[in-house]
């Protein structure tokens, strides 16, 4: 009995030892891949040039991403799962909220210039959804001792993909307009002053703006850096009028016949529609939302899934082919992002106080939220019961740092350009300890919630 305590003791201290190894060898992996892409990135060594980073992120973004998709969604998705599932999409959707209210709180209290307000609760809602929770789940699984049980990489992937289409669609939609130029800026612009940023188009992009979204240069449109959604519902100068000539409503010209006048589509819906068909909603239909739809539909076919999922399928030789270029895909995306933080932080007018805000309300409150709305879920009992990799999937969608494809909008509307690659670069740069410590935070909770 007396050597018991102490043997007693000796067990739990090795316990928590280990599990603290387990928490913290996963991002070391990952650590070690982003200083590898660094080195070789740097512009000292010049081991490989931005442009062989900027072909990377086009594979990884055309077919790494989604083989991966594909060959795990595919696999595991089943009517039944999507049933099971539905919190996941739902939870990036609490995630966004929960950040837009601190993001206007980060405003309040750091009072960044008002030409950045909306930037700072665009930057502080919402996270990184794709590339970097994939690299955490594959990193984790492929520990010795990981905590996941069976099949842990098959679901891990399965459910952060079965989340992103929520986000795309977001961004593509709502990001999108909320990133256009504020109107008294864009006004100073047209009236003649020099403004750098303005001019961006003209320099050449950083690594980040190609980063998740390859070609981005190919996408603008002829009012994709104009305050396009401000001057349709303002009106308040000559210019909207003649850009946007649908806003010359007839409905207030009196020559018109009284029939036509009635029959005139309502001028708030008139400017609804306008702004709808300038929504690039086409761009949601990239490589890895295809992928995702197409092993959605598969999956829920028990026929179609025979064909190509299983050992005895015969297009199976197809999936394993797709799997071998999966392998690539973390290992890229880590290369990419250390290239991405060897090209440095640019210059910002952000302010110091207001990037120190938004990082640790994205970094170190925001996942506080998070623990608070998956432990009450839990409770509530609409999560997949004892599964351990589902909620470690709801509670790091709460955990990652702001969405590289913001710097790809940013740069797309010409807006906030210079200070979106600063954000991005020093959100990341303390990722790296806010994960280590609210990963080693979740593995000590997935005990108990």
């Amino acid at each position: 009995m007396p050597g018991y305590m102490p043997a007693l003791y000796e067990n739990k201290m090795t316990s928590s030892g280990e599990n603290l190894l387990t928490a913290i060898v996963p991002l070391m992996k990952l650590l070690s891949l982003t200083v590898i892409g660094l080195v070789l990135a740097h512009p000292k060594a010049q081991m490989i040039p931005r442009a062989t980073f900027r072909l990377l992120s086009k594979l990884v973004f055309a077919l790494f991403l989604p083989c991966l998709i594909f060959t795990e969604l595919g696999q595991s998705i089943t009517l039944q799962n999507i049933a099971l599932w539905w919190f996941i999409p739902v939870n990036v959707l609490f995630s966004t909220v929960i950040g837009c209210f601190l993001g206007v709180a980060v405003v309040l209290i750091c009072r960044p210039s008002p030409q950045f307000n909306r930037f700072t609760v665009i930057m502080t809602a919402f996270g990184n959804t794709g590339n970097l929770p994939l690299a955490i789940v594959g990193s984790v699984c492929h520990t010795k001792h990981s905590p996941f049980g069976p099949h842990c990489h098959s679901r891990g992937v399965a459910y952060v993909s079965f989340a992103q289409w929520v986000a795309v669609i977001l961004v593509y939609t709502l990001v999108y307009h909320m990133m256009e130029p504020p109107m008294q800026y864009y006004e100073i612009v047209e009236e003649g002053t020099e403004i750098e940023e303005h001019l961006i188009s003209g320099v050449s992009r950083p690594l980040l703006v190609e980063a998740e979204w390859p070609g981005i240069e190919e996408k603008e449109t002829e009012h994709s850096k104009t305050p396009f959604v401000a001057r349709i519902f303002n009106s308040i100068s000559s210019i909207s009028q003649t850009t946007f000539p649908d806003l010359d409503l007839a409905e207030g010209n009196s020559s018109s016949p009284r029939s036509i006048r009635c029959l005139a589509e309502p001028r708030v819906v008139r400017r609804i529609r306008i702004v709808a068909e300038q929504t690039p909603v086409q761009h949601v239909l990239q490589p890895p939302t295809l992928a995702s739809l197409l092993a959605i539909i598969i999956g829920m076919v028990p026929q179609l899934k025979a064909f190509f999922f299983g050992y005895d399928a015969p297009l199976s030789f197809i999936t394993d082919s797709l799997e071998i270029l999966a392998g690539a895909m973390v290992p890229s995306v880590m290369l990419i992002l250390g290239g991405m933080l060897a090209e440095g932080p640019k210059e910002s007018t952000l302010g110091l106080r207001t990037t120190i805000g938004i990082t640790v309300a994205r970094l170190l409150v925001l996942p506080l939220c998070g623990i608070g709305v998956v432990a009450l879920a839990d409770k509530l009992h609409l999560l997949v019961q004892g599964d351990a990799m589902y909620r470690f999937v709801l509670l790091l969608q709460y955990t990652t740092p702001s969405a590289i494809l913001l710097g790809a909008i940013a740069s797309l509307r010409g807006y906030a350009v210079k200070e979106a690659s600063a954000l991005l670069f020093w959100q990341h740069v303390f990722a790296l300890f806010s994960l280590s410590l609210y990963i080693v935070i979740y593995f000590k909770l997935l005990a108990y919630i």
